[in-house]
């Protein structure tokens, strides 16, 4: 049996093991998760939840450190293209994003800075779906010059 083959039943039984736990969690009902009458049951579920979410970024960033050390071509784009990510969130976060303390629904304040993070996320996102955007029209039109 090869990897791929172990990795399709890993992930269909850790599915079917999900899929119960969904269902014991939506048994206990809405009234009593939060009253915490079943909060031992919920807790649980979530550390059980935590785990797996760690043994799978475990196993991604195994594959991915070991693919990128084996081929250093990729090694090189990936270090660009994270370089790239990294510039582009400086210039939004310095360039782009101005913070003010902004009162809250409930009361509290956020801070200035909770702020500019705010805004430079969004400008962040806003880049970066200008620029997927243009390449996939780039690719598009270069698809049908062809």
């Amino acid at each position: 049996m090869d990897l791929q083959k172990l990795l399709k039943i890993v992930a269909i039984v850790i599915g079917v093991i999900s899929v119960f736990f969904l269902g014991s969690i939506i048994s206990t009902g809405d009234e009593a998760v939060k009253a915490g009458e079943s909060s031992s049951t919920i807790n649980t579920f979530m550390y059980v939840s935590y785990a797996i979410l760690a043994i799978a970024v475990l196993i991604v960033l195994v594959f991915t450190i070991t693919n990128l050390v084996s081929n250093t071509a990729g090694f090189k784009n990936t270090l660009m293209g994270v370089g790239a990510f990294v510039v582009l969130s400086l210039l939004c976060y310095f360039g782009f994003a101005n913070g003010v303390d902004t009162p809250l629904k409930d009361g509290d304040i956020l801070s200035a800075n909770g702020s500019r993070l705010v805004g430079a996320g969004l400008y962040l996102f806003y880049f970066l779906a200008v620029i997927a955007g243009g390449i996939m029209l780039g690719f598009g039109i270069k698809k049908m010059v062809k």
